[in-house]
């Protein structure tokens, strides 16, 4: 989308996409298929505990920024971005790119308009990467007819979970004709080639980039956040020192209410699976977990954002309390709920339960399927 330029500023890349797209999956394939290139990243979630940015920050160690609770767009302004952005893109740091992974709910425009706006002379904007879960796209569209703005502002879409789609080339046609002449790239797990969105080879930045003054403004200087996405969408962050009981867990997950459309985290089982933390990912009534092993002298938690819209928070606590238990396994059998939903990646490396395994042939829900 960019290409360096003989100076040093480095290009600062958007990457924004609805709750549950694939934003920090694709992050995470960017950070270990770079090609040599670094990546700092800044990450916006929506809710007090900053589930993307752990789940990023092993492959970024310090090169990472992350806003908590609250939309990147809302919550600072321009100043305080370059704050950040200078941060990052000090040249101790060596970094070659900048990523901004915003929160599900973030408004784009916002967002480009703050990296326009810049002040700092160290970076560049590099372009806006609109990442779309093609399962979930039509249903997306309907309750959110502004996503077909935010398609129109991108340089770059990403068609997501193609692999989950009834229909996949119906879904990137109407994507296709949804943009303005931006390329759609088609993935699965956020599988792309990070050269859609950087090239560290000397070179000139790209022709016809989006200039600040290409996007319409507002004629209060201070914008109004009244219909902007997060302003319909309530957060519950939960945390337990206790563990979950996963037949308890498991029952919370399969009544989850409609309007709790993301929950993500991770879960401690405790002697269930002593050696393993369980992260946690359900995007309407899809849902997948995958273990990993605790580190040394990590603190054990469970750690959960639900994010949805008409949820009832207090019911949704409390039904999260009820499914603590600090018991020994009451049967052999208790996690096999859980392993139903365990995907091990394709290089076989991921931890095993010390459960009972899922079937050889068991594929991951989809969003038809109960969860």
């Amino acid at each position: 989308m960019v290409e360096r330029s003989s100076g040093r500023q480095i290009p600062v890349v958007v990457l924004t996409g609805f709750l549950g797209s694939g934003k920090t999956t694709l992050l995470n394939h960017l950070l270990h298929h770079s090609g040599g290139s670094r990546i700092g990243a800044l990450v916006n979630d929506f809710g007090a505990i900053e589930i993307d940015a752990m789940a990023v920050a092993g492959a970024l160690g310090d090169s990472t920024v992350s806003l908590g609770n609250g939309c990147l767009c809302c919550a600072v302004d321009s100043s305080e971005l370059d704050t950040y952005l200078e941060r990052l893109a000090r040249p101790s740091a060596g970094i070659d790119v900048i990523v901004i992974e915003a929160s599900g709910l973030a408004e784009p425009q916002e967002l480009v308009r703050m990296v326009l706006a810049s002040e700092y002379p160290g970076i560049v904007y590099g372009g806006l990467v609109e990442v779309v879960d093609a399962a979930e796209f039509d249903e997306t569209r309907a309750r959110h007819p502004e996503i077909d703005r935010h398609l129109a502002l991108a340089d770059l879409v990403v068609v997501n979970k193609l692999d989950r789609a009834a229909d996949p080339d119906r879904v990137l046609g109407l994507v296709r004709s949804l943009t303005d002449r931006a390329p759609v790239v088609p993935a699965t797990y956020g599988r792309i080639d990070p050269e859609f969105l950087f090239d560290c080879r000397p070179a000139t930045e790209r022709i016809g980039q989006l200039s600040f003054d290409d996007l319409p403004r507002q004629e209060d200087e201070e914008h109004d956040h009244a219909g902007h996405l997060h302003t319909e969408y309530d957060s519950l962050t939960f945390v337990s020192g206790e563990p979950l009981d996963p037949r308890r867990t498991m029952d919370f997950l399969d009544s989850r209410p409609e309007g709790l459309y993301r929950i993500k985290g991770y879960i401690d089982f405790g002697p269930y699976d002593a050696r393993n933390r369980y992260e946690v990912h359900a995007v309407g009534r899809f849902l997948r977990f995958y273990p990993e092993p605790w580190s040394a002298g990590a603190e054990r938690l469970t750690q959960l954002v639900l994010i949805g819209t008409g949820i009832d928070t207090v019911k949704l606590r409390k039904e999260l309390e009820a499914c603590t238990s600090d018991a020994p396994p009451a049967d052999e059998h208790g996690m096999w709920g859980v392993l139903r939903y365990v995907q091990e990646p394709e290089d076989g490396q991921a931890p095993e339960a010390t459960g009972p395994e899922p079937a050889d042939d068991w594929e991951p829900t989809g969003p038809d399927e109960p969860a």
